[in-house]
């Protein structure tokens, strides 16, 4: 490379440095330097926070809510991997929560008025985010709030002195690379320049993508569900698809609101995952239009929702690496996918 094109490229990363850092406190950005980096999927650079890569903003405000956020025992978590079925399990919780409060079958119900990342804030991308450190103490009980960290980098008093009730789902990881691939394909600012399916795919194999190694994630969730069944719940986005109206139930039960026998009878819970349905979701115009989480579209959230899409698009080779990388880092975990090469 040549004098004045190594100039320009020095240029370019001091400009993208400055444009990812705006926000953040010299403290955070003092960390940040200090840290591993490899090139982001959506920004110039992901880091390697408390063993997991994060970009810069949502560092900031993890470190916040670890810092500031006070759990009660009443709370209600709900925790993700992105693009393994957030946005669905937000309305099933805040719904089956809730149902006693507002009619299901209302046009006025929540869910038809608000996104349910609104209804369900993250704590790193809402409610600690933009420096802000909000009063939450007067929030009606149960408080419901979502995050994608890892169980360990969960605000301490959320894991370690409260009652509250963490539940996590998590999705192959085929369908999920595939999802997040045509996710950030979509957001993926023009100045970063080109990237490619094989080199997204390269960068999730090695754990390089937003809160992986996804396997470290799903993995931490999962033996804390089997060590603390009574605030852990680990659900499989595709045993909701397989039969929701079970796994619904099951949700109930773990959250202390459980479906009476009445309710039963009067289908509350087909009318439950009815109202909670991709195509609902979807054709709701709240979800039509606007932004709930920064940067992202509410219609962008919703694209097809199916167990198996990844067959569309990855080759032999890629499935072949994967399941290698499945079997080695689940591997007598008891953790398994076992219908995931159904079509």
């Amino acid at each position: 490379m040549d004098t004045l094109n190594f100039q320009k490229k020095e240029e370019e990363e001091e400009e993208q440095d400055e444009e990812e850092f705006l926000g953040i406190t010299q403290n955070c950005k003092e960390l940040l330097l200090s840290l591993p980096k490899v090139k982001g999927w959506r920004t110039p650079m992901l880091y390697l926070f408390q063993s997991f890569w994060c970009q810069p903003k949502e560092i900031q405000a993890i470190i916040s809510a670890q810092t500031h956020f006070e759990a009660q025992d009443s709370d209600v978590i709900v925790a993700t991997i992105p693009k393994s079925g957030t946005t669905w399990l937000k309305a099933l919780v805040f719904a089956v929560v809730n149902r006693r409060r507002f009619d299901v079958n209302s046009i006025e119900h929540p869910l038809q008025k608000s996104n349910p990342h609104d209804l369900v804030p993250f704590l790193e991308y809402k409610v600690y985010a933009n420096n802000q450190v909000p009063n939450l103490s007067n929030l009606d009980s149960p408080r419901l709030f979502a995050s994608h960290v890892p169980y360990n980098s969960l605000p301490k008093t959320l894991i370690k002195n409260s009652n509250c009730k963490v539940v996590y789902i998590c999705r192959n990881p085929f369908d999920t690379f595939v999802s997040i691939w045509h996710f950030i394909s979509k957001i993926r600012p023009t100045n970063l320049g080109p990237f490619s399916l094989e080199e997204a795919f390269d960068m999730y194999c090695m754990g390089q993508v937003g809160y992986g190694p996804y396997w470290d994630h799903m993995l931490g969730y999962w033996e804390e569900s089997l060590k603390s069944p009574q605030k852990v719940m680990f659900l499989k986005y595709e045993d909701l698809k397989e039969d929701i109206n079970l796994q619904v139930m099951r949700l109930a039960e773990f959250l202390g609101c459980p479906f009476s026998a009445q309710e039963e009878r009067d289908h509350v819970v087909d009318e439950i995952t009815k109202l909670c349905s991709f195509q609902n979701m979807k054709n709701f115009e709240v979800n039509k239009d606007g932004k709930s989480i920064l940067n992202f579209d509410n219609k962008g959230l919703f694209r097809k929702g199916e167990v198996g899409d990844w067959v569309n698009l990855l080759s032999e080779e890629m499935v072949e690496r994967l399941s290698k990388i499945m079997d080695e880092k689940l591997a007598g975990t008891g953790l398994e996918f076992p219908n995931i090469f159904k079509s």
